[in-house]
């Protein structure tokens, strides 16, 4: 192992110590796990994964168990914060409830029991072709629709039919396949009052109907023939106590994703590099000097430093004029 030389007086110079550290700690395998350290922490960077990052939504409340399939993996469970990505298929067990919020805002919230596939995402602010695609299975889901439903495609479908939706508060239910009961859409007003509109569709594209008034709802059955067939309903005063119940907690969760979506948006910015955030100037940071550390013109000082100050005009005394009488030091301060 190569040995450290000392310069005169007992001290490393910095050559001698650079070129110590690139030999002779290299061979010293206990220094290694220094290095391993770095290495995992670069790796661990939040700015490097953000940069890679293609998920579009994270789950924001979870009770009890839901699990996720990918692909051909196995089911896994998930947790609260985890990422969600196009194609997954989300499933709720016994006593469980899952809250998602997706990059535009649209949050769902799943009830115990409910099986939903997320067909197809695509958001972009400010973009045209923003799109959004799911498939309830079975189960009760309810859903905030946000910017994607405003400004794009919605839509939610159903073994039995597909629902346009147009950035609106609603539910879907789905029973279990072989059941008695029938599916039900509803339809209610934002938490800010505004009352959107669902339209109903069958699988063959034919229009069934709109909700268009807060707190109505449309049972979907068969008639003669086999003819599918949408159906209004006063919703019972039992049955809206519990959606009642059920809105707040997804109000709740819509709360909680969108602050967790601002740390999202916050991390894929240091993904991004530096000034690539919106209103920032190429190249610029806030409070920073222009080029050449040139501060703006007009006298304007933005960052509120000291002005340099400026030479006392003394006045010229005449010869044989009496010096001004100077104040008496009581208080003992340093003579300037």
């Amino acid at each position: 192992m190569t040995t450290m030389r000392l310069a005169k007086g007992g001290a490393m110079k910095r050559r001698e110590f650079i070129a110590w550290l690139g030999g002779g700690a290299a061979a010293c395998p206990a220094l290694w796990p220094l290095g391993s350290l770095a290495q995992n922490s670069v790796a661990a960077n939040p700015a490097s994964l953000a940069a890679h990052d293609n998920s579009i939504g994270q789950v924001a409340s979870l009770t009890g168990t839901a699990t996720v399939t990918r692909g051909n993996a196995a089911r896994t469970a998930l947790k609260v914060a985890d990422a969600i990505y196009a194609k997954d298929i989300l499933q709720t067990e016994v006593n469980s409830a899952l809250g998602i919020t997706f990059d535009d805002e649209t949050t769902f919230s799943l009830s115990a029991n409910t099986r939903i596939a997320i067909d197809a995402f695509v958001y972009q602010q400010g973009g045209q072709g923003n799109l959004a695609s799911f498939s309830v299975a079975a189960g009760t889901a309810l859903f905030i629709a946000s910017l994607v439903a405003k400004t794009g495609d919605m839509k939610i479908a159903t073994p039995e039919a597909t629902l346009g939706i147009r950035g609106t508060t609603g539910i879907v239910e789905v029973p279990p396949a072989g059941g008695a009961a029938t599916p039900t859409i509803k339809l209610y007003a934002d938490a800010d009052g505004h009352v959107g509109r669902i339209e109903v569709f069958d699988r063959q594209g034919a229009s069934l109907g709109a909700l268009t008034q807060g707190a109505s709802a449309f049972a979907l059955r068969r008639g003669p023939g086999g003819r599918l067939a949408a159906v209004s309903y006063q919703i019972p005063a039992q049955e809206a106590a519990h959606d009642r119940g059920a809105l707040q907690r997804l109000n709740l969760t819509h709360t909680i994703g969108r602050q967790m979506l601002i740390q999202r948006q916050r991390l894929r910015g240091l993904g991004r590099g530096p000034g690539r955030g919106p209103g920032r100037q190429p190249g610029r940071e806030p409070g920073r000097q222009g080029p050449n550390n040139q501060r703006p013109r007009g006298g304007q000082n933005p960052r509120g430093e000291r002005a340099p100050q400026q030479p006392v005009n003394r006045p010229q005394r005449s010869p044989g004029q009496p010096r001004p009488r100077q104040r008496k030091n009581i208080f003992n301060e340093p003579k300037r």
